[in-house]
């Protein structure tokens, strides 16, 4: 890889290190308002105010991830790179400043709510550090191949792939929440919002109990296909 690239790769990662603090920051700060005791579920009422906040914190954090990667790469798969690997490193950092802060999380094992856009995901800590691990070698993929002959890009197949794996784990973070608040509100009261309090009160009911490890598995299996693919079509330097 050229020198150029490797000083945006190592600036990049100071960057979304220093937002990975910020964010575990706030997460402190929310855990000693809520959690005194420690996070855990079922989940506490907080004020509304507040959750709208955090729904819109979360938002600008993924924008300010995208705005990085623009930032940084030349062309729109360099910009894509970009993207991927800040996203990568930001939440890395984010569970290795919690672990260090609060100590937490016990295990990998640990159940965590991942993002709420536009509903709660919940999964144990293990499996966005597994996205993350696969996203890095996406990104160091294309920043190696890209170095070499600077006219790649992600074809159809690996759109595809890419698009199709991350709907499937979407999905799996979001099923099991997903159906048990489907057991009590009705999809066009979720949507109209119609009681928020009562929406929010029931959603403090819910435990996770369940992962789907085989339908997870099956997404982050698209996604190598997809950097395998990548990296076969662009192997020859011409």
């Amino acid at each position: 890889m050229k020198k150029s690239i490797i000083t945006k790769i190592i600036w990049v990662a100071v960057f979304s290190i220093a937002m990975a603090y910020l964010e575990s920051a706030v997460v402190v700060y929310m855990r000693a308002m809520f959690y005194p005791d420690g996070f855990n579920f079922p989940l506490k009422i907080i004020e509304q105010n507040i959750a709208i906040t955090e729904f819109f914190r979360e938002i600008a954090t993924v924008i300010m991830l995208v705005g990085a990667g623009i930032m940084a790469g030349r062309r729109a798969v360099e910009k894509f790179a970009f993207f991927v690997f800040a996203f990568a490193i930001w939440d890395i950092f984010y569970y290795v400043f919690l672990k260090l802060l609060l100590n937490w999380p016990d295990t990998f094992f640990t159940w965590d709510i991942l993002f709420m856009v536009p509903i709660t995901w919940v999964g144990p800590v293990l499996a966005p550090l597994i996205n993350c691990v696969i996203m890095l070698a996406l990104a160091v993929a294309i920043f190696i191949i890209e170095g070499k002959r600077q006219n790649t890009h992600l074809g159809f197949a690996e759109w595809s792939l890419l698009i199709g794996g991350t709907l499937i784990i979407i999905f799996s973070y979001t099923a099991e929440y997903s159906m048990f608040i489907l057991s009590k509100f009705s999809l066009r009261e979720l949507i109209n919002f119609t009681d928020s309090y009562e929406i929010m009160r029931y959603a403090t009911k819910y435990i996770p109990e369940y992962f789907n490890w085989f339908v997870f598995g099956a997404g982050c299996l698209l996604h190598l296909l997809a950097i395998t693919i990548y990296c076969m079509k662009n192997s020859s330097v011409k």
